[in-house]
């Protein structure tokens, strides 16, 4: 009896300091107030900061059987977009028939090219915030100077050809633990209704049937359902309209931020938090401010979160990489993959 009594003291301990060394790896997240501005006042990256070789050999790790989960959803110049952005062309700028007609490309011409090759190249007229994409700290902005994340201001950091901090090249690439709270599938729907608001509560009952729970440091995928009617291409309007405003709130995203320590916030839908915004609330995107401007945490958005929710996958290492595109303000168009 003493022996089992030691052994269940033991492991009691251990658990204990695995728990207390978890959160001990997080640098900058303090609970009860979460990640703010706390790197410095040239940081452009923000709370993915806490991102370090070791938080990802702990999400590696969560691999065990190789399979991967492709998180990005096909676009095209039909595709769904929130209403807040233009949508895209894609071009045919050069192809086959039209290069071998170009007389001042000697390349092309038949004497040098007798085997008769030809290419395809397109021009892209796209908006930086279309189909899977994270939002840059520099997105969104507030108050009179309109300024963004660490204090950098429009009049400062602003202009013609793209911001000049914090913009879509300042994020790391990305391997984090990741966990995804399946409300729909706890909700025993579809997809949740247009408007419908994602309290902390549905969040702790969804963790609570799912078994799992979020570490500070993880990202945090919250399915809605939406992205079930996204199709081909996202060409039918009128359904993913009608589930796309379902979202988590501002109080929402500070229990996840401040309490549990998450780095990143993503969801299956255009713009993750509920709209409208709640009457009295400071703005019609109070959470983005709240997450972009003044805690430094990325915003996922558009993550195609079926497959994951359909085999029943809570946790996950996640991995992803924005295009370098200095001055853009999100990255789009992204393919991010979870691996379980």
């Amino acid at each position: 009896m003493k022996k089992l009594l030691s052994a269940v003291l033991l492991w009691m301990f251990v658990s204990a300091c695995v728990c207390l060394g978890q959160e001990s790896q997080v640098r900058g997240w303090t609970k009860g107030k979460g990640w703010g501005w706390i790197w410095g006042q040239d940081d452009e990256v923000g709370a993915l900061n806490a991102m370090t070789p070791q938080t990802v050999l702990r999400a590696l790790g969560l691999v065990k059987e190789g399979k991967v989960y492709d998180l990005g959803v096909a676009y095209d110049r039909t595709s769904f977009e929130w209403p807040g952005h233009s949508p895209g062309e894609v071009l045919s700028f050069r192809t086959p028939e039209g290069v071998k007609r170009q007389k001042d490309l000697a390349f092309t011409l038949p004497a040098a090219n007798p085997a008769r090759l030809g290419w395809h190249s397109t021009a892209l007229f796209i908006n930086d915030n279309v189909a899977t994409q994270i939002d840059g700290l520099g997105h969104v902005t507030a108050g009179d100077d309109d300024h963004w994340y660490n204090g950098f201001k429009e009049a400062d950091w602003g202009g013609n050809w793209g911001i000049r901090k914090a913009d879509i090249t300042t994020i790391p690439p990305i391997i984090l633990r990741a966990v995804l709270i399946d409300v729909a599938g706890y909700q025993k729907v579809d997809a949740l209704k247009g408007a419908t608001v994602i309290t902390a509560e549905d969040l702790r009952k969804t963790l609570e049937w799912e078994k799992v729970d979020i570490q500070p440091g993880d990202a945090v995928f919250i399915r809605t359902g939406s992205l079930r009617y996204w199709g081909e291409a996202g060409s039918d309007h009128e359904k993913l309209k009608a589930h796309d405003s379902a979202g988590i709130n501002l109080e929402t995203a500070k229990w996840l931020v401040e309490q549990k320590g998450a780095i990143l916030i993503g969801s299956d839908t255009s713009g993750l938090e509920v709209s409208p915004a709640a009457p009295g609330s400071t703005s019609w995107n109070p959470t983005h401010e709240y997450l972009l401007v003044q805690q430094g945490v990325h915003i996922a958005e558009f993550h195609y979160l079926e497959d994951l929710a359909r085999d029943k996958v809570y946790e996950f290492c996640y991995v992803t990489a924005t295009n370098k595109i200095r001055g853009a303000v999100a990255g789009f168009a992204m393919r991010p993959i979870a691996i379980r």
